[in-house]
């Protein structure tokens, strides 16, 4: 999809990331986004929120990373907490968009690895991350999956 946008979470944008729909069923393998934006308050330091926007000016997507190179669990030194796209726009390129876009922001400050840790389920992102590159590394004493994404010097 052409035209697509990465732009920080901003007033101007936060209602409509907020807003962001999704496929039934999916609700249960995402939070909200009004979480993420709980958690960028109180992380302003390692937490990067971002939305899409569309050539018309729309927000269709939205996606939260984190960066902490001190981190203790190495699994979220350089990862996605959270990827929403609405359900409308799902299947058009705005998660791929995304994703390649934390990765080059990860790539810029030293990482060779984004994780994501997400539930497996039918509704899932794991087609999603596993379609784009991301191989199960591990998973979380909740049965969460514990994805690695290896970064090319320059390409995702």
């Amino acid at each position: 999809m052409s035209g697509l946008r990465l732009e920080e979470l901003s007033a101007a944008t936060v209602v409509a990331a907020n807003n962001l729909t999704l496929k039934p069923g999916q609700e249960q393998f995402v939070a909200p986004v009004s979480h993420s934006i709980a958690e960028a308050y109180v992380n302003p330091t390692t937490a990067w929120p971002r939305v899409v926007v569309d050539d018309d000016d729309t927000v269709v997507g939205f996606i939260m990373g984190n960066f902490d190179a001190a981190a203790d669990d190495e699994a979220l030194r350089s990862c996605i907490w959270r990827i929403n796209v609405e359900a409308d726009a799902q299947g058009r390129g705005i998660g791929r968009f995304a994703v390649h876009a934390l990765a080059d922001e990860a790539r810029s400050r030293g990482f060779d690895r984004v994780t994501v840790i997400y539930e497996p389920g039918d509704d899932g992102p794991e087609e999603f991350f596993h379609h784009i590159g991301f191989e199960v590394i591990g998973e979380t004493p909740y049965g969460e999956h514990v994805a690695g994404l290896t970064l090319a010097s320059s390409q995702v």
